[in-house]
């Protein structure tokens, strides 16, 4: 019998190097417009995707990796760059690659390189992501 998958990932399981893909979606004007009114943005071209939302729609799509997600303590940078704009219509999705990692007393801090792509497999944006993330737990670590 299997045993069953880890419902968390903690620092002790991060590997420099890992790569993750998310699946994809297309941007479509209704998500546009929902975010333009939760942010009150306005929109100069409606075919034009606001430039945080495929940031927020790719951390969304993080959640659908099948992969335990991280146990962060604290999220603590990030450094963005929008290299072009997104369309409605065009279908995106994400790839990250753990490109450091410290160990510290309670957890550890981790640095991730993101990158989303779009339909064709070009970079839109990129940009790196800090975290603290826990370490195991002492009565979980057996």
């Amino acid at each position: 019998m299997n045993a069953p998958a880890p419902s968390r990932t903690y620092l002790e399981d991060v590997e420099v190097g890992y790569e993750t893909r998310t699946p994809a979606m297309t941007v479509t004007e209704a998500h546009a417009e929902i975010y333009r009114g939760l942010t009150r943005e306005l929109a100069d071209d409606p075919r034009t995707a606001p430039v945080l939302l495929p940031l927020c729609l790719a951390i969304g799509l993080g959640w659908r990796v099948p992969e335990p997600p991280l146990v962060v303590l604290a999220f603590m940078g990030l450094e963005w760059q929008v290299v072009r704009d997104v369309r409605v219509g065009d279908t995106i999705s994400s790839r990250a690659r753990v490109v450091a990692k410290r160990s510290m007393r309670e957890g550890g801090v981790v640095i991730e390189e993101r990158e989303i792509l779009d339909q064709h497999g070009a970079v839109v944006q990129h940009g790196k992501f800090t975290f603290l993330v826990a370490k195991r737990p002492k009565e979980a670590a057996a």
